[in-house]
C-alpha cells in the first residue's frame, strides 16, 4: 500500500489524511456507503462502484489493522478533550473540585 492508495481510500470514504476514524466509524461508514453504492440499488451505479468502495475499506482497515497508534499522555487528551477539561479543573474550587 502506498500512501497515495490510502488517499485515495479515504476519499472514497468522505474523509482526508487529517480525520482520525475509529474502527467502529470506518464499519458504519461503510455499511452506509454500501446501500448508496450497491449495485441493486436504482440509479448510475455499477459493480465497480461498489468493487472500488470494497477496495477503500479493505485498504484502510488494513491500515488501522496493521499500524501503530500513539498512546501517549498528549495524544489521549487530544482524543478526549472532555478529559482534559476534567483533568484540568478538577480541583479547581468553582468548577466542582474541593
Amino acid at each position: 500500500m502506498t500512501y497515495a492508495e490510502l488517499k485515495t481510500a479515504l476519499a472514497v470514504f468522505g474523509w482526508s489524511e487529517r480525520d482520525t476514524p475509529t474502527l467502529a466509524q470506518v464499519k458504519r461508514r461503510h455499511r452506509d456507503l454500501a446501500k448508496v453504492f450497491h449495485p441493486d440499488r436504482q440509479g448510475e451505479r455499477t459493480s465497480a462502484d461498489m468493487q472500488k468502495l470494497n477496495s477503500a475499506a479493505a485498504v484502510i482497515m488494513f491500515y488501522l489493522n496493521n499500524y501503530r497508534f500513539s498512546f501517549s499522555e498528549e495524544e489521549f487528551y487530544s482524543q478526549n478533550p472532555d478529559e482534559r477539561l476534567r483533568m484540568q479543573f478538577a480541583n479547581d474550587p468553582v468548577w466542582g473540585g474541593s
